[in-house]
């Protein structure tokens, strides 16, 4: 072999190995897919030149959107529902963007709270881990089970109603029997009373039932244990101190009278006195939008309801209202006194003057 015809093929041989090499790097950097990697590559190009379509949001609107991410659903699926819940207004370039930053893959099943506010990248970076996606949802001490039906209505985020919790708590509906037993629950009552006011963070997946199981473990679990020695102390379930603290909860307004007030309705009761307490004239008269009407002087005889203290002598049916801590502790470890009267002081401070006599509580009047 000629000098130029060695020179050719020594030229053949180093072509062939760049090639080998070039293929080979080629390979590794696209992951074994080739086609893929080229595919990528020319996304990624024709996303350059929309940055300012990228981050920019769908609409203005804060609120956050419940979105539900299927098992198996595809990015383009995916794509098309953010679309029609006018999340994004480019199911194409939101495709396109998971595609380039390799997100297609990691996308995951489960349930989000998304915004019109935020971006494409935002979402979609949203969209790779669930476990964010929390339910914040506060019950506020002395609210009664319709307003706690009405706060689910006001968030966007549960995936059920207030009249769908309503049929899991209500009266009627069958408890879980220990539960029942433990706290002493006439047969037929509601829960009401026993969805412990606090602010929970909820999984995004939440049902009716398992808010409801959820409110009342807490309720055990703050109470504890010695609230039921306390309460047989006093010979009484468990329920019956979550009626008259319900009671207490709606007529202090400063905590601390708390053990005070149950003090006096615990007098009145010891003596067969009827409680003659305000909140249970409010309890049968309430309605949506207005749970906690103004009585007039009418309704104290007029309201005709076994809730009525000022017509039944005793404790009402069940609870009027959810308590919270310091009301219940309030029942269970009363302050001891002599007083069987009380009533709102003349300040306006929403302190409460206390009398042992009716004739000393008629002198304390404004």
């Amino acid at each position: 072999m000629s000098r130029l015809g060695r020179l050719l093929l020594l030229l053949i041989v180093a072509a062939a190995l760049v090639g080998v090499v070039c293929v080979g790097v080629i390979f590794v950097a696209t992951g074994g897919n080739p086609v893929d990697g080229v595919q990528t590559a020319l996304i990624r190009l024709r996303l350059a030149g929309r940055e300012d379509d990228l981050n920019a949001a769908a609409g203005s609107n804060p609120d956050p959107v419940r979105f539900t991410v299927a098992s198996g659903d595809s990015p383009r699926a995916i794509a098309g529902n953010l679309l029609a819940a006018s999340l994004i207004t480019d199911a194409d370039l939101f495709v396109d963007y998971l595609r380039a930053n390799a997100l297609d893959t990691e996308l995951e099943a489960g349930t989000y709270f998304i915004r019109q506010t935020q971006t494409i990248s935002e979402i979609a970076l949203a969209l790779t881990d669930s476990r964010n996606s929390v339910i914040n949802f506060t019950i506020i001490e002395g609210w009664r089970i319709e307003e706690v039906a009405d706060a689910i209505d006001r968030n966007p985020l549960f995936g059920f109603t207030g009249a769908d919790f309503l049929r899991v708590v209500g009266a009627g509906v069958q408890f879980d029997p220990a539960f029942v037993s433990q706290v002493g629950m006439p047969v037929g009552a509601s829960l009401e009373g026993f969805l412990f006011p606090n602010t929970y963070q909820l999984p995004p997946d939440i049902t009716a039932f398992g808010l409801r199981d959820l409110l009342t473990e807490e309720f055990l679990r703050q109470v504890g244990s010695s609230a039921f020695v306390r309460a047989a102390q006093q010979n009484r379930t468990l329920f019956e101190v979550v009626t008259l603290a319900s009671i207490v909860q709606r007529e202090a307004i400063h905590r601390e009278e708390d053990p005070q007030i149950a003090g006096v309705y615990l007098n009145r009761l010891n003596i067969g006195m009827k409680l003659d307490a305000d909140p249970t004239v409010q309890y049968p008269l309430g309605g949506a939008g207005n749970w906690w009407r103004q009585i007039t002087q009418a309704d104290y005889q007029g309201v005709i309801s076994p809730y009525n203290t000022y017509r039944v002598t005793g404790l009402p049916p069940g609870p009027i209202a959810n308590p919270g801590l310091s009301a219940i502790n309030g029942v269970l470890n009363p302050t001891p006194s002599d007083y069987f009267f009380f009533q709102a002081d003349c300040s306006g401070s929403g302190y409460h003057n206390f009398s042992e006599t009716y004739e000393e509580h008629l002198s304390k009047s404004c």
